[in-house]
């Protein structure tokens, strides 16, 4: 198939386009640069430099006459889009629109959309389903949901299949401090460089950890399900508070590292796991990583870089 990935320089989207690229598709990228990095660019895809929200972006599809469309590029920081709810929105809802308009005109059949845990909010029981009340707490998250609501019109007035991915925390190699999950790649970094980890709270709240590798197998499993129309949770239905995050990296290292908490993030909620038995069943997907595994992969990735304090911004 021909597949166009937008955000395909990113730190989630360029493991979706390695996926790609094995199993024999071929594989175009558009992204701007503004958070990918072209070293993650995967040789065997025709990359073109854009911003999602240009008009020329339906010129390409309609020249290039694309099956799918996996959609990852975002504005992806929650504290950016309280501190710029307009630039949030810009990107995340014009920008998709504006990609959901050139597919309806040159009859692309699916689009795959990368959502996120951060429209359930922090009210319901854990592991969270999918039919769980959506009470986003930051801007970021309620423009993933108004996105989504996008998908659901679109698919009723023009017919467009779409498949919703609500990712858990995503981890992984070529993650920027910058990403919506990016404690990972802070708490990795630090301990590298043997400095002082801050930790916002005090350590208890939890995460779902989700490895990149097992996110790019879930867009994968998306392509062909017959399925569609559908929101799924990718996640690893397990909690892991932020202390044992820490304490499993400093294990990992080998060093010992001093941490500091601090106040509470605006936004942030406070424990999250989302149930992913509709992925298994529908998708035949499920995680395959563990926690430990990923960590040791991402803590040996950025090592073998030595990325120091001042290139915290090198990889998305």
């Amino acid at each position: 198939m021909k597949l166009l990935v937008t955000g395909g320089a990113g730190f989630i989207g360029s493991h979706i386009v390695d996926k790609l690229i094995e199993t024999n598709h071929q594989v175009v990228i558009v992204d701007d640069l503004s958070l990918g990095v072209k070293e993650n660019l995967n040789p065997g895809a025709q990359f073109i430099e854009m911003d999602i929200r240009c008009r020329s972006l339906n010129d390409l599809i309609e020249q290039e006459k694309f099956d799918i469309v996996i959609h990852q590029a975002a504005q992806t920081m929650v504290s950016t889009s309280i501190e710029n709810p307009f630039l949030d929105c810009n990107i995340n809802i014009t920008g998709t629109v504006n990609l959901l308009e050139a597919c309806r005109k040159n009859c692309v059949k699916r689009i795959i959309y990368s959502s996120s845990a951060a429209v359930y909010g922090g009210e319901n029981s854990l592991p969270i389903k999918e039919t769980a009340s959506l009470n986003p707490t930051s801007f970021y998250g309620l423009s993933k949901l108004t996105v989504e609501k996008y998908f659901e019109l679109y698919h009723k007035f023009f017919g467009l299949q779409y498949i919703i991915l609500r990712y858990a925390n995503v981890y992984g190699e070529r993650q920027a401090a910058s990403d919506a999950g990016g404690v990972i790649s802070i708490f990795t970094r630090k301990v590298q460089n043997g400095e002082k980890v801050y930790i916002n709270g005090d350590g208890s709240q939890t995460r779902d950890f989700i490895y990149v590798g097992d996110v790019a197998w879930a867009n994968i499993q998306a392509l062909l399900t017959p399925y569609v129309n559908r929101v799924y949770n990718i996640s690893t239905q397990t909690e892991t508070s932020l202390n044992t995050l820490f304490d499993l990296i400093a294990k990992i290292s080998g060093r010992t590292v001093e941490r500091q908490y601090l106040s509470p993030r605006a936004g942030d909620i406070y424990r999250s796991s989302l149930l992913n038995k509709s992925a298994r069943k529908y998708l035949c997907w499920y995680p395959t990583t563990t926690l430990t595994d990923g960590l040791t992969r991402t803590y040996n990735f950025f090592k073998s870089r030595r990325i120091d304090k001042d290139t915290l911004q090198g990889y998305k």
